[in-house]
């Protein structure tokens, strides 16, 4: 059943602002340079890493930069066909947050001098595509949907903890402060029940690159 919250407002057709909004914010993930509102986590420069260790700890952010391109895209869908202003604006305001993360990653990216993914407009396309899928599905679905992929990146997270370079204490600081960020993001979403809701949930698609 189609969820009909409060405050509801139909995504569709949507209106030439909204279209325009979609396209700006796309642009501004994937080609405007990134100004996080918060200072990097990491102050503490991290010791001279070794060519070994600076190549595999570029690669993990590479990784978490393209997951937080996604994440963006994610939530930038789910705004777009959401119901009610209430779940948009949350939306909104954990895509503005994630803008942070994608500041802190191209800052240390640069500094272990590699670079972003050249596919990252591809996962921005798909994920966009994956977070309006869930949004189709109603509110309650498409929160649900928030929580665990939060769930999927808080894990995902862990592992690249685990497997950075024991000396990169930049990189962990940076990964450590985007997992609190995921945690607070799932948590803020309602905790929703039922089979439906979970059975539309498990049927979408893994989105951590």
């Amino acid at each position: 059943m189609v969820d009909r919250s409060a405050s509801i407002r139909g995504p569709f057709p949507p209106s030439l602002d909204s279209i325009i909004s979609v396209a700006d914010r796309a642009l501004r993930a994937l080609c405007a340079p990134t100004k996080a509102s918060r200072p990097l986590p990491a102050a503490v420069q991290a010791p001279d890493l070794n060519e070994a260790e600076r190549r595999e700890a570029g690669a993990l952010m590479r990784v978490n930069h393209t997951g937080e391109v996604a994440a963006q895209a994610l939530y930038h869908g789910q705004a777009f066909v959401a119901r009610s202003d209430a779940t948009r604006e949350l939306l909104l305001k954990a895509a503005r947050e994630e803008s942070d993360h994608l500041a802190w990653c191209e800052t240390r990216l640069t500094e272990l001098q590699s670079r972003t993914s050249y596919l990252n407009p591809l996962w921005y396309v798909g994920s966009f595509a994956i977070g309006a899928l869930a949004a189709a599905f109603g509110d309650r679905t498409s929160l649900g949907f928030v929580a665990e992929t939060e769930r999927q990146v808080e894990g995902h997270l862990d592992q690249h903890l685990a497997r950075l370079p024991p000396k990169d204490v930049r990189s962990r600081a940076i990964l450590e402060a985007m997992r609190a960020d995921e945690m607070e993001h799932g948590a803020a979403a309602p905790n929703l029940s039922g089979r439906e809701v979970h059975r539309r949930r498990q049927a979408l698609p893994r989105v951590v690159p």
